[in-house]
């Protein structure tokens, strides 16, 4: 398939428009966990029940990323990323002017269906309008999104939150959507090549209910445990479907999601790589402010300022590692990237009460920069692999299962820490026999949950070395 040509000063507003438009999407996802509190008590509802907004989000999120390869080949770019991006501006205004939580719920869906077409179609753009020799720099630029979006959410959360309301947090973002609609009016083109086909009604409904399980009973686990019978229900039921999905599509002619790219071996271990990179990176960013918070005491805004750093080191590495991988190729930056990352996760295996803020912020960073000099590189690598035909199922491929290890991670982190603080926690009898000594107790019972959950973690980072070192035995990683 011939690579569409794209004049470079359109090309360089078209990405300007998407990279900001993929800003906002991304940075949507990290703004809600500092309003919990004061969303809590406007609605007057529970913790449980106020996580709704994120797990809804990442639920919806999940199941739309699958179908964006159906979109993209059958839908014009322009019309599918106004479309996505319209989508996530009525979402957002949904939320700004919600009165109930059903409706603030409702808002963050809509919000979730446009973000998970928007940023599978940002990865394949980006891969469409560079030739294959500036794709490392092409992913690299898209790549500041992932690493500025988290770096600032927190910390501009914090900010609105004391300042204004949380309806600002939607609120700041209209204008920019707005703004991000009109420039795609003007300036987006048509650059993916359409491959119409008639959709396969049994196709997405398998894909919704498969992989909406899955990430459902995934996010029970920290609060039910694996053993619980609805989580085992939810993963034996998604992963079912899941299994019955990918059988249909090898034997349909026109696929919903084509499984032809993983007869490439370098896009499955590229795909496994990225998976475990994406699985140690959110993982700790749940559990590191959680320890900066509850063991440390800091407010949600300082922590976001002790991470913030590290994120940035992130976002402003993603595209010069990749031009690195245009001349270089992934192999020597896989692996020392994992390298980083390991030691990096290791070393705050040894967390503990009086550990310096300025250590956290230093480790936090070299974990980042060893993520940068991995995560990008290797998509690149994999989706290289692929004919131009297949990069968007490619694209959804990749992005499904960066979300599924995500999920995965995240549940194993926090079941491990939460068992592991159980296990050591005082009985509350010594509450009134020694207040003291509970409170110590109680103090080491945490930490020991902290540092089983980076050990955990470590060993994650360990598979992403090896399987490194493995795929630098392949010579297509190297230029």
């Amino acid at each position: 398939m011939e690579q569409p040509i794209v004049k470079l000063k359109h090309r360089n507003i078209l990405v300007i428009t998407i990279i900001i438009g993929s800003f906002c999407t991304v940075l949507n996802q990290m703004l809600l966990t500092t309003a919990y509190p004061d969303l809590m008590r406007q609605f007057s509802v529970s913790t449980s029940t106020i996580q709704w907004l994120t797990t809804g989000f990442l639920l919806v999120n999940g199941i739309m990323i699958p179908v964006s390869a159906y979109f993209m080949n059958n839908i014009p770019t322009k019309k599918l990323y106004i479309g996505a991006i319209t989508l996530f501006l009525i979402g957002t205004i949904i939320c700004f002017v919600s009165t109930s939580f059903n409706l603030l719920l409702f808002g963050r869906i809509i919000q979730a269906m446009g973000v998970g077409i928007s940023l599978p179609l940002l990865q394949t753009i980006m891969l469409s309008i560079y030739p294959e020799n500036e794709r490392g720099k092409a992913l690299g630029i898209a790549g500041i999104v992932i690493g500025l979006a988290p770096a600032i959410g927190p910390t501009l959360s914090g900010w609105v939150i004391d300042t204004f309301n949380w309806r600002y947090l939607f609120g700041l973002l209209i204008p920019i959507i707005l703004f991000v609609i009109v420039l795609s009016i003007i300036f987006m083109q048509n650059v993916l090549p359409l491959h119409p086909s008639k959709i396969d009604i049994p196709s997405p409904i398998l894909s919704t209910l498969g992989f909406g399980s899955l990430l459902y009973g995934f996010s029970l686990v920290g609060d039910h445990g694996w053993t619980d019978p609805l989580v085992l229900l939810l993963l034996i039921l998604g992963t079912t479907l899941v299994v019955i999905f990918c059988k249909r599509q090898l034997k349909i002619n026109n696929p919903f999601l084509r499984m032809d790219v993983f007869k490439s071996k370098l896009f499955i271990n590229t795909t496994i790589l990225s998976g475990i990179v994406n699985m140690a990176m959110v993982g700790a960013e749940m559990v590191l402010p959680l320890y900066i918070q509850n063991v440390r005491g800091y407010n949600p805004f300082h922590s976001g300022l002790v991470l913030f750093p590290g994120a940035l080191i992130l976002g402003i590495m993603m595209p010069i590692t990749g031009k690195l991988f245009d001349k270089y190729g992934a192999k020597y930056l896989s692996i020392i990237g994992m390298s980083l990352l390991t030691i990096g996760t290791a070393c705050l295996c040894t967390l503990n009460e009086k550990t310096p803020m300025h250590f956290i912020t230093i480790i936090y960073g070299v974990r980042m920069l060893g993520v940068s000099m991995v995560m990008m590189p290797v998509t690149t690598a994999g989706m290289n692999s692929l004919p131009d035909t297949l990069i968007s199922h490619g694209s959804a491929a990749n992005n499904t299962a960066k979300q599924l290890f995500s999920s995965i991670g995240t549940a194993i982190l926090i079941s491990f820490l939460s068992q592991a603080t159980l296990k050591d926690m005082p009985h509350k009898s010594l509450l009134l026999s020694s207040p003291i000594t509970y409170k110590s107790d109680v103090l080491s019972a945490t930490l020991h949950g902290y540092n089983i959950a980076f050990i955990v973690a470590t060993l994650f980072c360990a598979m992403g070395l090896a399987q490194a070192i493995f795929m630098g035995m392949n010579k297509s990683l190297n230029k």
